[in-house]
C-alpha cells in the first residue's frame, strides 16, 4: 500500500510540510479549547442552571463528533481532505456566530441555553470533520511512510491547542467581555479557511474499491479497543488528578498535569520514528507497559514528588500509543479507505474519554479515590494482553 505522490525532498522539509497540514488541527482545537473552561461556569453561575445541565450541554459536542467522524472519513476518501477541512472551518465560524448570539440573549435563560446547545452540536460536527482530515492530507502529500509522524504531530497540535485555549479563554472572559471568546472563535477558523483555500487539493488515485464503513470498523476494532483502554489511563489522570491530590492533601496538581504534557509531547517529537523502525505493535507494547508502570507509581505514591514521577512516566508511555496503533490500523485497509480507517480508529478514543468521567467516578465511589490509578493500570494490562496476542498471531503468519 503506497501513496507515492510524495512531495518530500528531505526529512526537515517533510516535517515542515506535515506541520503545515496539522496546523488546521491546531486552529480547530484552539476553537474547541477557548470556551472549554468558561462555558460550564457560565451555564451554572450566570444562567443559573445545575451542574448536571451544564454537563449535558458540554457533552453534546462529543455526541455530534462521534456521529460525524464516520461521515467525514468517507468524505475524505471520496472527495479528498481539503473540502472536509474547509467545511470544518466554516462550522467553527458558524458556532462562533451562534455563541455570540447566545451571550447577547442571556436575559432569556432558556433561549440562551438552546443557542448554546446548538453551538455545541455544531462545534462537535466541526471537530468530527477536522479530526483525521489533516492527517490524510499530509499522508497524501508526503507519502504513507510518514503516517506515524503525521499522526504524532497531529496529536501534539490538538493537545497543545487545548492546553493553550482553555486558560486563554478564562483570561479573555476575566479581562474582557465573554463575547470576545466568540469573536476569536470566528477569526481563528477564518484564518484557517483562507490558508486551506491557498493549499493544493490532493486526492488519492486508487485501483481498489472502497470497502464498507462497518467492515472498516471491524478491521480496526482490535487496535481501537487497545487505544480506548489506554485512554482510560490518560483520562483518569487528566480528569481526576486534582481531586486525587486534594484527597491526599498534596500541593501541585497543576504541575503534575504539566509534567505529563511535557513528557507526552517529548515522546511524540523524539521517538515517533521508532514506529517505522520497529513496527507499531512492538512500540505500542513498550508504550503500554511504560504507561502502566507510571500509573502503578501513582497508585503507590506517598509523596507528591513520587506522583510527579508517575505522571511523567505515564505521559511518556501514552505518547506513542495512538500513532503506533494507528499505523497498524491503516495497514489493514486499502488506500481508498485510509480516511475511514483513521476516523473509525478515532471513534474509540472519543468513546473512551466520553466514559472516563462516569466509569472512573463510579470506581472512586465504590472502592475509594486511592484505587483510581490501580484500576487504570488494570485496563492497560488488558491492552497489553491483546497486543501480545496480536504480535504472536503476526509472528505465526510469517512462518
Amino acid at each position: 500500500m503506497s501513496f507515492d505522490t510524495a512531495l518530500t525532498t528531505g526529512g526537515h522539509r517533510t516535517r515542515m510540510q506535515i506541520a503545515g497540514f496539522v496546523s488546521f488541527t491546531f486552529l480547530g482545537y484552539l476553537c474547541i479549547g477557548l470556551p472549554l473552561a468558561v462555558l460550564p461556569i457560565y451555564i451554572h453561575k450566570t444562567l443559573g442552571y445545575s451542574e448536571i445541565v451544564a454537563g449535558v450541554i458540554i457533552s453534546l459536542q462529543y455526541v455530534s463528533t462521534f456521529i460525524v467522524r464516520g461521515i467525514s472519513g468517507k468524505q475524505v476518501d471520496t472527495r479528498g481532505p481539503k473540502p472536509v477541512v474547509l467545511i470544518s472551518m466554516i462550522g467553527f465560524m458558524a458556532s462562533a456566530i451562534l455563541m455570540f448570539a447566545a451571550f447577547k440573549t442571556q436575559e432569556d435563560r432558556m433561549l440562551c441555553l438552546v443557542l448554546l446547545a446548538v453551538t455545541r452540536l455544531i462545534t462537535g460536527c466541526a471537530e468530527g470533520m477536522i479530526g483525521a482530515s489533516p492527517i490524510n492530507w499530509a499522508m497524501l502529500a508526503v507519502g504513507e511512510r510518514h503516517t506515524a509522524t503525521a499522526i504524532s504531530y497531529n496529536g501534539i497540535a490538538s493537545y497543545g491547542a487545548l492546553a493553550v485555549g482553555a486558560p486563554l479563554g478564562v483570561l479573555i472572559s476575566e479581562h474582557w467581555k465573554i463575547e470576545y471568546i466568540a469573536l476569536w472563535i470566528f477569526i481563528i477558523p477564518l484564518t484557517g479557511l483562507l490558508y486551506a483555500l491557498s493549499k493544493k487539493a490532493v486526492t488519492g488515485r486508487f485501483k481498489a474499491k472502497p470497502i464498507g464503513f462497518f467492515k472498516v470498523l471491524k478491521l480496526v476494532a482490535p487496535f481501537g479497543v487497545c487505544l480506548g483502554l489506554a485512554g482510560l489511563g490518560f483520562g483518569g489522570l487528566s480528569n481526576f488528578i486534582t481531586l486525587y491530590y486534594d484527597y491526599f492533601h498534596w500541593p501541585g496538581a497543576a504541575l503534575c498535569l504539566t509534567v505529563f504534557s511535557v513528557l507526552f509531547i517529548t515522546g511524540r517529537l523524539f521517538f515517533a520514528n521508532q514506529i517505522n523502525l520497529r513496527g507499531g505493535l512492538r512500540v505500542s507494547l513498550v508504550c503500554l507497559v511504560t504507561e502502566m508502570t507510571g500509573l502503578i507509581v501513582l497508585f503507590l505514591a506517598t509523596h507528591p514528588h513520587t506522583a510527579l514521577a508517575g505522571a511523567a512516566i505515564t505521559g511518556l508511555g501514552f505518547s506513542l500509543v495512538f500513532p503506533a496503533l494507528g499505523v497498524e490500523a491503516v495497514k489493514l485497509v486499502p488506500p481508498s479507505n485510509a480516511g475511514a480507517a483513521l476516523a473509525c480508529y478515532g471513534l474509540f478514543i472519543d468513546l473512551s474519554l466520553g466514559v472516563t468521567g462516569p466509569l472512573e467516578g463510579a470506581v472512586i465511589n465504590v472502592f475509594g479515590m486511592e484505587y483510581l490509578f490501580l484500576f487504570c493500570a488494570f485496563t492497560i494490562l488488558i491492552s497489553i494482553i491483546i497486543i501480545w496476542r496480536l504480535l504472536q498471531r503476526k509472528g505465526k503468519n510469517r512462518l
